[in-house]
C-alpha cells in the first residue's frame, strides 16, 4: 500500500506535528504513566478509599503465604507505587523505576488468577470491573516498554527519510 501525497501545505503541516510528537510524546507518556502510578499509590495510604485495596491486600497476603497482613503490605504498595510514579515523572534512575514498575505490574495481574470468581463472571472472557480495571493494566505495560526502549537514548523519529518506501505495508521490514 502506498502513501498519497498531501497536497504541499497540509504535507509541511503533518510534517511539523508529525516532528513535534516525535520530540515530545515519549516524555509525556513518561509523566503521564508516573501521574497514574502516584496518584493511585497515593489512595493506597487512606483506608477504604483506593478501589483496588481489599483485592491487593489480599492478593499480597496470598502470595506470602499469609506472612504479609494487609496493614503492612498496602503501605508498602502505596510507597512502591508512589516511587514508580516520581522515578517516571522526574525521568531519574529509570531503568531502576522501570524494574519496580515490572514487578508490581506482576503483582498486579496476580488477582485474575487467584480470584477469577472476583475478576470474571464468565472466565476467562468476561471480567468483572475489578477484573477490567487489572486488565487494563497491560496499556500500562505497553506505555512502560516504549518509556523502557528511551533509557539508552533511543526515541521516536520523524524524518520522512526513514519511513517505509513505496511497496513496502507498515509494519514489514525494508528489504535490504
Amino acid at each position: 500500500m502506498t502513501a498519497q501525497k498531501l497536497p504541499e501545505p497540509i504535507d509541511r503541516l503533518d510534517e511539523r506535528i508529525t516532528g513535534a510528537l516525535a520530540k515530545h510524546a515519549v516524555t509525556i507518556l513518561r509523566v503521564a504513566l508516573g501521574i497514574v502510578f502516584f496518584w493511585f499509590g497515593v489512595l493506597k495510604y487512606f483506608p477504604n478509599v483506593s478501589p483496588a485495596e481489599l483485592l491487593a491486600g489480599r492478593t499480597i497476603e496470598q502470595l506470602s503465604f499469609g506472612a504479609i497482613h494487609p496493614d503492612v503490605s498496602l503501605p508498602f504498595l502505596a510507597t512502591w507505587e508512589v516511587l514508580i510514579g516520581v522515578g517516571l515523572i522526574v525521568g531519574k534512575w529509570l531503568r531502576a523505576v522501570l524494574f519496580l514498575l515490572a514487578v508490581q505490574m506482576l503483582g498486579t495481574l496476580t488477582p485474575l488468577l487467584l480470584f477469577p470468581s472476583e475478576t470474571f463472571t464468565i472466565f476467562p472472557f468476561a471480567p468483572t470491573l475489578e477484573g477490567q480495571y487489572i486488565i487494563k493494566n497491560i496499556v500500562l505495560i505497553g506505555a512502560a516498554m516504549v518509556v523502557g526502549a528511551t533509557v539508552r537514548g533511543g526515541g521516536l523519529v520523524a524524518d520522512s527519510r526513514y519511513a517505509a518506501p513505496a511497496g513496502v505495508a507498515e509494519g514489514q521490514t525494508r528489504p535490504t
